[in-house]
């Protein structure tokens, strides 16, 4: 390979690296399917065993009612005055304050913010059945559009989603293994996947690995968050 191929090759994955670093600075795993998403606006999604002295929320995102994404206390931490929090029916059953509702298939704009329901739900187990309206968000903030995928299984609504961004569980028990996450991913196709749903409860950094591995070459990069 000449110099100039040699250059061209170069930039091109400087260039690839770097895009993939703007599409993920702002994001933050704060572990299990913790995620804060720096705006304006602040944007958590299921905020759970979160540390003290983080941001206050602009929006925050709740996918289902169980108790590891739903965590009163944990919301608690992360509320201020005006915060909007959006959730399906079975989160407004549960939280004081008044939640902005959405079921699968809907879409809502808060504060700016372009909101989208996808279903989650399992296919091959009963933790989170179709029936009960449980989602994952689909979100474009600063320019990147962002794919949390709830506690799910491969499901059809996932394919041809095309975020920026996807986030999705590899723990395996309650959700997809690193295996079905892998095959999740190469459907809904998007630039960068990063692994969730792991290191609290159940799943290791062995099933982030895993899946990081079961990527390569597929054109999607993966990015594995450190816990803050």
């Amino acid at each position: 390979m000449n110099r100039l191929a040699i250059a061209v090759v170069l930039a091109a994955v400087t260039s690839a690296g770097g895009e993939v670093r703007d599409m993920t600075e702002k994001l933050h795993w704060l572990g299990h399917d913790a995620f804060r998403i720096d705006g304006p606006p602040t944007v958590y999604i299921d905020p759970y065993q979160l540390g003290e002295g983080l941001p206050s929320a602009d929006i925050v995102l709740i996918t289902h009612d169980h108790f590891d994404h739903l965590s009163l206390p944990d919301l608690a931490k992360v509320m201020a005055k005006g915060t909007v929090v959006v959730g399906p029916k079975e989160v407004a059953a549960k939280v004081k304050q008044p939640v902005r509702t959405i079921a699968p298939g809907e879409t809502l704009t808060v504060k700016g913010v372009k909101i989208r329901a996808v279903p989650a739900y399992n296919t091959n187990k009963s933790f989170h059945p179709k029936s009960d309206g449980k989602v994952g968000f689909v979100l474009t903030l600063g320019g990147v559009t962002y794919y949390h995928a709830g506690d799910t299984d491969v499901i059809p609504e996932m394919a041809g989603l095309a975020p920026d961004v996807a986030l999705l569980p590899v723990s395996g028990t309650y959700v997809m293994t690193a295996d079905e996450a892998a095959e999740a991913a190469r459907s809904i196709r998007p630039k960068v996947a990063v692994p969730m749903h792991y290191g609290a409860i159940v799943g290791t950094d062995g099933d982030a690995r895993r899946f990081a591995k079961l990527l390569e070459g597929s054109g999607i990069e993966v990015v594995v968050k450190r816990k803050e």
